[in-house]
């Protein structure tokens, strides 16, 4: 899909079908008015005629010619207008109805002159007008021998005014390049197990390095990780054949010298729960196991579009979680790469054995900060839902900036404790911790654990089994937090 600015009047421009938009209560935006005013207030009798509320996201195609170029006129409901403006949740919702009014036209034709959204800038809704079309025309069906039809839809003008110009065309290409590294982790994630591998996985990492400069990658064997002493990685890819990889992609588009952000990715390509064996029911959808690792993957990607002048290196913790002979046992007891001993009592609480180890590896980069994102625990799922990430940090001044990412990318997380008084129930009789705390507060325990390995580092942890993917007609990974990421990397502050 190809998105375009333009300072032209959006009625004298010719596509498919032309977008204005209407506010709750009767009001029109500026290009709504225009057309009312060319058509001699033919459009406002329409909108009266045909009882058009304009809430957010409803919408009314006409095939009348009321003014404008375009073969079409669809009008868009913004919701309510506050002191002039709307809200962000509004204009979002206003754009994912959107997507899926024009899907079946090859070009439109949207502006922007007259809409204000609350807090937020026109480059903002310029990147979220390409960040939403293209993650919602997205379709994964490369598996599948009969393909799905294409959305038609090829070109997008966007009208604004000169001076906003150039801001408009920044925010375009940003959204563009967002939904790329979203609509990357999703196929990453929709991708089943016994495709998507930590060979496989390698593999993607490789291929995002090959002819880019700025993106160079290592990947630690088995054999290396053992010579680290990274026992409890080792442990979770004991029962599997596919062996374990750890995966280190450094961005650089800062000087040397600058410290780079870390991201460290869970990547469990397929979690059967090893010897303390999940349920047969919804197992498949364990493949989604990997989604911190594949919303690691999107951000890179995304930077490489974006090629904002600071250092990131990004790890990946890939693995595969299976019950064999060689498997880890409940009650076994191995050696971090900290030097910490973990007594583990239940081998589905593997990420943070996978995490631990990479974390404490990540640190010999002297990060400025660090970042871990993992789908952890079912307990986040009861704390909080499909919406909201779960979001624990010992540094407030990172907690802090990550929320403010989240609010501004429309992909928030909530923070939770982090307290002392938690870390007791991780107490072992025989090693130095166990990796699971008992049923209350399993997602504060299983960040408590973490923690363990992180104590010199400004660190936070994103525990997204909530919100990386989306159960029942609508199964799929759902490419966060890509957006929350990127912009907190690229507004660190």
């Amino acid at each position: 899909m190809q998105f375009y600015a333009k300072s032209q009047d959006a009625l004298a421009l010719k596509s498919d079908v032309l977008v204005v938009g209407l506010f709750e209560g009767g009001s029109l935006s500026e290009t709504a008015a225009a057309a009312d005013k060319a058509c001699q207030g033919e459009l406002s009798k329409i909108i009266e005629r045909e009882k058009f509320k304009a809430n957010a996201g409803a919408s009314l195609l006409l095939h009348h010619n009321l003014g404008q170029s375009a073969t079409r006129l669809l009008l868009l409901g913004l919701g309510k207008q506050s002191s002039g403006k709307i809200s962000a949740e509004s204009f979002s919702s206003a754009l994912q109805a959107l997507a899926n009014s024009i899907k079946s036209y090859r070009s439109a034709t949207f502006a922007l002159n007259g809409i204000t959204v609350e807090e937020q800038s026109p480059q903002w809704q310029a990147q979220q007008l390409a960040q939403t079309l293209q993650t919602s025309l997205w379709r994964f069906d490369q598996l599948k021998s009969q393909k799905q039809p294409r959305p038609a839809l090829s070109k997008v003008t966007l009208c604004t005014d000169k001076a906003s110009l150039s801001t408009i065309k920044k925010g375009l290409s940003e959204g563009q390049a967002l939904a790329e590294g979203i609509n990357y982790a999703r196929e990453l994630g929709n991708l089943p197990g016994n495709i998507c591998t930590p060979t496989y996985l390698a593999r993607q990492a490789k291929s995002l390095s090959r002819n880019r400069p700025e993106l160079s990658v290592k990947v630690l064997s088995e054999k290396q990780m053992k010579e680290m002493g990274m026992g409890a990685f080792l442990s979770v890819s004991a029962g599997s054949d596919e062996p374990g990889q750890m995966i280190v992609m450094e961005y650089k588009g800062a000087a040397k010298s600058t410290a780079p952000y870390a991201l460290v990715g869970k990547g469990i390509t397929f979690d059967t729960g090893g010897i303390s064996l999940k349920p047969g029911a919804g197992m498949d959808e364990m493949k989604f196991d990997m989604c911190g690792a594949a919303s690691v993957f999107g951000t890179m990607k995304t930077l490489l579009q974006l090629k904002p002048k600071i250092n990131v290196v990004a790890v990946v913790a890939a693995a595969e979680n299976m019950p064999s002979g060689g498997a880890t046992k409940p009650g076994d007891i191995v050696t971090t790469m900290s030097g910490q001993t973990v007594e583990i009592l239940n081998t589905d609480a593997e990420g943070r054995l996978v995490l631990c180890d990479a974390l404490s590896y990540v640190q010999k980069y002297k990060p400025k900060t660090i970042v871990d994102i993992a789908t952890l625990t079912g307990a986040c799922v009861i704390a909080l839902g499909s919406h909201a990430h779960g979001l624990y940090s010992n540094d407030q001044a990172l907690a802090d900036s990550l929320l403010a990412a989240g609010v501004r990318s429309g992909d928030r997380a909530w923070q939770m404790p982090l307290w002392d008084e938690y870390q007791k129930q991780l107490d072992s009789n025989f090693a130095d911790i166990a990796n699971i705390g008992g049923r209350e507060a399993g997602s504060v325990t299983a960040a408590c654990f973490l923690s363990r390995f992180t104590k010199e580092a400004k660190w936070a942890h994103l525990d997204i089994a909530g919100t990386a993917w989306k159960s029942g007609s609508a199964k799929g990974a759902t490419g966060r937090p890509v957006a929350m990421l990127v912009n907190y990397l690229l507004n660190p502050a």
